[in-house]
């Protein structure tokens, strides 16, 4: 589903078919889950490709690098360059757009010098669907982030996201909700989350999170229409029972949550917050705009 016979990537600075596209089976990557990525989503917007917030997915990708001491030698304006054209080359418009950095042949735990630069696409409908998501609370914790850089997008850190939904599926449910260390949600398998209660979104705050590009968006389109967001800590016995949930991710976009735990929330997902943000989501990734949106977004 990702790739055919005519597929093109982006390799170390070269066009290539994805089927002629190698790497290495000692690639430290590979053997220890250090290498970092970014899930990009293009829209069709009147006809043409556009890259929702490139430049914020490209600063992220950087920071990440950073955090992990992995060298990149492209810029934002280059990735966001070779991105566009690698939908040209592809023909697509609605796509997922998949960067990674991995890491040369090593099999020491040192830091490595030689680092690839991928880029792929395909078309990719909403990751956790259309349906409102039947969710768990999982027993699975999200990493310590004084053991690993949580704010980072790790290749690594998604052994924790594969072990939380493989249990959530295993029970019947369609994804699940960690806690971070303390008990208080997180966030889902790969996406932020919301709950509200009485017209107030509820978010947890950064430190055991990932800073959701999505995530941000949702809070300015809350602001916009002049909604309260609350950035606090929670038990998961806070949600169960309030008048709605979603997560936010760029591959999930706005996904609406029917029930935690089997508790189902109170209003119907029509009548929320997170629907009416889903709608006007919908529309702004298919608004042509060179206007950053997210300007508090800042990757040191």
């Amino acid at each position: 589903m990702y790739y055919n016979d005519n597929t093109i990537v982006f390799l170390d600075g070269q066009w290539l078919k994805a089927n002629d596209a190698k790497g290495s089976l000692f690639s430290q990557t590979l053997h220890y889950g250090s290498g970092v990525f970014e899930g990009i989503r293009s829209y069709d917007a009147n006809g043409e490709a556009m890259i929702f917030k490139a430049e914020e997915h490209y600063e992220r990708l950087l920071y990440s690098a950073r955090k992990m001491h992995i060298k990149c030698d492209y810029s934002v304006e280059e990735l966001t360059n070779h991105s566009y054209e690698l939908l040209r080359k592809n023909d697509l418009k609605n796509a997922y757009i998949r960067p990674l950095l991995y890491l040369g042949e090593n099999m020491t735990l040192h830091t490595v010098d030689k680092v690839h630069l991928m880029l792929c696409g395909w078309e990719w409908g909403k990751y956790l669907g259309d349906s409102l998501l039947n969710v768990m609370v999982s027993s699975y914790e999200r990493p310590n982030p004084k053991a690993v850089p949580v704010e980072a997008k790790v290749t690594g850190h998604y052994t924790n996201s594969i072990l939380a939904t493989t249990e959530a599926k295993a029970k019947g449910f369609d994804e699940a909700l960690l806690l971070d260390r303390n008990g208080s949600v997180a966030e889902g398998s790969g996406a932020n989350f919301f709950f509200e209660k009485e017209g107030v979104l509820y978010t947890p705050p950064l430190g055991n999170i990932l800073p959701g590009i999505t995530r941000l968006t949702a809070m300015d389109i809350a602001g916009e229409m002049g909604i309260e967001v609350r950035e606090e800590y929670f038990p998961p016995e806070v949600v169960k029972g309030a008048d709605g949930a979603f997560f936010t991710g760029t591959a999930a976009e706005i996904a609406g949550i029917g029930y935690l735990d089997g508790s189902p929330f109170k209003l119907d997902w029509k009548d929320t917050i997170g629907y009416k943000i889903s709608e006007r989501y919908k529309e702004l990734v298919r608004k042509p705009s060179n206007k950053r949106q997210l300007t508090e977004l800042k990757w040191n």
